[in-house]
């Protein structure tokens, strides 16, 4: 994968890791950011990783454009091929499937979709080809996602599917966007899933539901004080079904204070991952199980 550099403005480098969505794009981008923060290079102001690519912000009065390139070059060549390896956290993410209220939505946007007759999850395993949506449920949160970027929308994780290519769920956009989705939906759009942390307007697929917080600007709910989001680049998920007396079950725990998110750290090697997949995804899982 070669780099293209290129300027936003005055104040901005971009940096495109590689033109197709993979692991390795997502591995190079935190790694590059990780180094360009750790070097604290002075006029560097904010650096924002994207999934495959990245942006830094810099004040041209205090560093030029081409000298922070050179660096950042610089350090691209000294990390080499060592875009493997990552510690990072895996955490749970209960989902009621087919809820009650994205099913509400989808109902109302059914002339901006590609399947007027098909709920969102029937048309994404009917394009998929699973069969049934209980085969496609299976599939969705049979393996990992990860986390390639955090943002658009604050708060909002980008996933993608840690699966073979072949395996991956596909599934376009919305003909045209909805002008609602409830806080909270799962979702799915080309080869990405997400987490809408706020409710508003959205285009891709709805699934369902998690009655977990993952964003909370008021620093309020309990496993949101320390940072008011949820999710870091570099983070894997695993969604876990679960029925609606659960879902309110959890929903209670949150407004009381009691609820605590299921996680654990976990050292990722992409080396090991691409050697044996499901081996790694298996490993992830029962790290997160605590075996």
């Amino acid at each position: 994968m070669k780099s293209r550099y290129s300027y936003g403005g005055d104040e901005h480098i971009f940096v495109e890791c590689d033109e197709e969505m993979s692991l390795e794009a997502f591995f190079k981008s935190l790694s590059i950011t990780k180094a360009v923060k750790a070097a604290q290079i002075n006029g560097v102001s904010e650096i924002c990783p994207a999934n495959a690519s990245f942006q830094i912000k810099f004040d041209p009065d205090v560093i030029k454009a081409e000298d922070l390139l050179a660096e950042i070059e610089a350090i691209e060549e000294q990390a080499g091929g060592g875009h493997s390896k990552l510690a990072t956290r895996i955490i749970e993410i209960p989902v009621l499937y087919n809820d009650p209220w994205t099913r509400e939505t989808l109902m109302r946007f059914r002339d901006r979709h590609q399947a007027p007759d098909m709920t969102d999850i029937e048309y994404t395993a009917k394009v998929n080809n699973f069969g049934s949506v209980d085969n496609f449920i299976k599939a969705h949160s049979g393996a990992p996602w990860f986390v390639s970027m955090v943002g658009f929308v604050a708060g909002l994780p980008f996933l993608y599917q840690m699966v073979e290519r072949k395996r991956q769920i596909q599934s376009p956009k919305y003909l045209r966007p909805r002008t609602d989705t409830p806080k909270l939906t799962i979702g799915h759009g080309g080869c990405f899933g997400c987490i809408y942390s706020v409710r508003g307007a959205g285009g891709y697929q709805m699934f369902g539901i998690t009655p977990m917080p993952i964003y909370d600007p008021n620093q309020q709910i309990k496993h949101l004080r320390d940072f008011m989001c949820l999710f870091n680049p570099g983070d894997i998920v695993k969604w876990r079904p679960i029925d609606r007396a659960e879902y309110d079950a959890i929903v209670a725990d949150v407004e009381m204070g009691k609820f605590s998110p299921k996680m654990a750290s976990v050292d990722f090697s992409l080396d090991a991952y691409h050697a044996d997949i499901d081996g790694a995804n298996a490993k992830l899982t029962g790290a997160l199980n605590g075996h």
